[in-house]
């Protein structure tokens, strides 16, 4: 196995065991559920109350420049979101020639959504194994980042891993959310 194919792999197995399964049968109504007052979340065009709302569809992502302190609450929607454009359509488009992500549209359903997300993923896991250790070790020649395309890829893996989990206890708090 090439350093690549463990690097990616690292990401793959949680994607694999822990994280896809997890997303499975997400509806609607829960990619949208707010659990408090004063979410961020994606929402059709001309509806937020965000101090800034962005997206180039139907629907757009809830946000501040600068983040406000503490940030607020997100939903399902809204991580996912972050996932797919930020955290892989950027750096696929950036590093592996992906179509430009900024004309990304948000997705106004969790089916959508999660569409988005496979296709991101797959795109960024096939190219992060095709790096050589050359590519590895360097900047990459593309995009605004400049550090050693390793440590690139790394910070990707710990962004999926980590909103991942958020995604996962939301999805958790939504189904005991009656039980309480």
């Amino acid at each position: 196995m090439t350093r690549s194919e463990r690097i990616a792999d690292q990401l793959d197995r949680h994607w694999q065991k822990n994280l896809r399964p997890r997303l499975d049968g997400l509806a609607d109504e829960e990619y949208f559920w707010e659990p408090v007052r004063g979410c961020w979340s994606i929402r059709p065009r001309g509806t937020s109350s965000a101090p800034m709302s962005t997206g180039p569809g139907e629907w757009t992502m809830d946000s501040a420049s600068p983040d406000p302190v503490p940030a607020p609450v997100t939903t399902i929607a809204w991580r996912l979101a972050h996932i797919i454009v930020s955290c892989l359509a950027y750096r696929v488009e950036w590093h592996f020639g992906g179509e430009e992500a900024d004309s990304l549209a948000y997705a106004g359903t969790a089916e959508e959504a999660l569409e988005q997300l496979d296709e991101m993923y797959g795109r960024w896991n096939t190219g992060v194994r095709e790096l050589s250790d050359v590519d590895l070790e360097n900047p990459p020649t593309m995009g605004p980042e400049r550090f050693p395309m390793e440590g690139i890829v790394l910070h990707v893996n710990r962004e999926l891993i980590h909103h991942g989990a958020e995604i996962s206890l939301l999805r958790d708090l939504y189904r005991w959310q009656d039980r309480a």
